[in-house]
């Protein structure tokens, strides 16, 4: 069997880029990211005691996740071990002991105890959402809550025209400084230009019998995130 293009674009994408994402992140988007992450978590219930972050990376929604909920159990799974490597790291020197952290497409992964949430942020565009929401629904308890956070392309000419004034300076100027990084600033703008995940994750939504799912835009329709509930 071949490898799933999926995984191939992550992987051609992130290659080498662990030790740097979060400081490009915060940089390239102006602390933007930082807000978006804070709104992710803010929507997880009060009362959850088992928490799953998909595509979780260097660990920055998770951890948050873990001090917002410190006698919870949070689990977040990656499928690049560079980027695990920096979580577990980072989970050693904060002290952490309700994080755990898993290898794994986020497709693939499996539980044995079902989560009263599951979030993901930046996973959405890259995933295969048909599979990734049925087996979400498995995870979760009833009335369990789904978060999905990723990138959008603004509806309105005048905020596209910005986005990709935006993006191409990043090309220019981030991609000399930070070589690695040329391959995500070039492939990423034509990947959100062409993806529909919000009507893909909605579809799937309504397949997989979730309810009450509804959809906030951040930050002049930059990103996105979808709640739902099974």
């Amino acid at each position: 069997m071949g490898v799933d293009p999926r995984t191939a674009l992550v992987e051609r994408f992130f290659r080498g880029t662990g030790s740097t994402y979060d400081l490009v992140v915060n940089v390239a988007t102006f602390g933007i990211d930082r807000r978006w992450k804070r709104r992710l978590v803010s929507l997880i219930p009060s009362g959850a005691e088992r928490i799953l972050d998909l595509a979780c990376g260097t660990g920055i929604s998770t951890l948050a996740i873990a001090r917002r909920f410190p006698h919870s159990r949070v689990v977040g799974v990656d499928l690049r071990e560079e980027y695990l490597a920096i979580a577990r790291d980072k989970v050693r020197r904060l002290g952490l002991s309700n994080v755990e952290l898993v290898l794994s497409r986020a497709e693939d992964y499996r539980a044995a105890q079902p989560f009263d949430c599951i979030s993901s942020s930046y996973l959405a565009k890259y995933a295969d959402l048909p599979l990734l929401v049925r087996n979400s629904r498995e995870m979760l308890k009833d009335g369990g809550l789904l978060l999905m956070h990723d990138f959008t392309l603004p509806p309105k000419p005048g905020l596209v025209a910005i986005w990709r004034l935006y993006f191409r300076a990043l090309q220019l100027v981030g991609g000399a400084l930070l070589p690695a990084w040329r391959e995500i600033y070039h492939g990423l703008p034509q990947l959100i230009e062409e993806t529909r995940w919000l009507r893909d994750l909605q579809e799937a939504l309504a397949e997989n019998r979730f309810s009450g799912f509804s959809v906030e835009h951040l930050t002049a329709y930059g990103s996105a995130i979808v709640v739902a509930r099974k």
